[in-house]
């Protein structure tokens, strides 16, 4: 086996833990896309070039209920601006190794594949980081779009009761508690979530969630200055 082939597949094994949350998240997106009176053809064509199940939510979500279409695009950019923070952060990373490659390396930044690339990928010294971040992605993408489709074909046969919006934060969840591994990255943690609890349900169009994480960002950063490997109590 190929270093390369071998790095895929090591992304694809580390990040496989989160694929289990992946399939209910793509399952609500899917049948969000079709409850807003899109096709099949919409579904798949958002889940390849949205490629972020949060803003191809909120956007279907707006779409269905009559907001403009630059509200629409608005807000899926806006949440979707959290992928600058990532792009700037996993640069470094994949710089040295992505020559030609490097403009076409940000469509697999999802947040699944940024967080097992800058948590496990760049610290093992067995593989390529690069093939091991699209291999992580392509795992994803590949699921994603499975549970997208069936969530387009089978949402309008899911009971109501069953409600899978819970999938989505946990998803999220799951990436972060493992993370958090020092004081400092629990403090951004916390700085964050109450800065989103207070600023998200008075800012416009989703910008308090770009404030919080700056925020967190911010506090985090100073944390780390202060204390850089103070870990948490176990």
């Amino acid at each position: 086996m190929s270093r390369t082939t071998g790095s895929m597949l090591a992304g694809a094994r580390d990040v496989s833990p989160i694929i289990v949350g992946i399939i209910p998240f793509g399952l609500v997106a899917g049948a969000a896309v079709t409850s807003a009176g899109f096709g099949l053809a919409e579904v798949i064509g958002m889940s390849l070039l949205v490629n972020a199940g949060a803003s191809q939510i909120a956007a279907t979500t707006l779409y269905a209920e009559g907001a403009p279409l630059l509200v629409v695009i608005g807000t899926a950019l806006v949440i979707n601006a959290r992928l600058f923070i990532y792009s700037t952060s996993i640069a470094p990373v994949i710089m040295p190794e992505a020559g030609a490659w490097r403009a076409l390396l940000g469509h697999p930044l999802v947040d699944q594949s940024y967080a097992v690339t800058m948590t496990t990928g760049r610290y093992r010294d067995d593989i390529n980081v690069i093939p091991y971040y699209v291999g992580s992605w392509l795992v994803l993408a590949l699921v994603w779009q499975f549970s997208n489709i069936v969530g387009a074909l089978g949402g309008a046969f899911v009971p109501a009761s069953w409600s899978l919006d819970f999938a989505v934060p946990l998803v999220f969840l799951a990436m972060l508690v493992p993370a958090l591994k020092f004081r400092a990255d629990v403090e951004a943690a916390i700085a964050t979530a109450i800065a989103a609890a207070l600023l998200v349900p008075v800012m416009p169009m989703q910008t308090g969630l770009i404030a919080a994480i700056v925020i967190g960002m911010v506090w985090g950063s100073a944390r780390h200055h202060e204390h850089p490997a103070v870990e948490v109590d176990a």
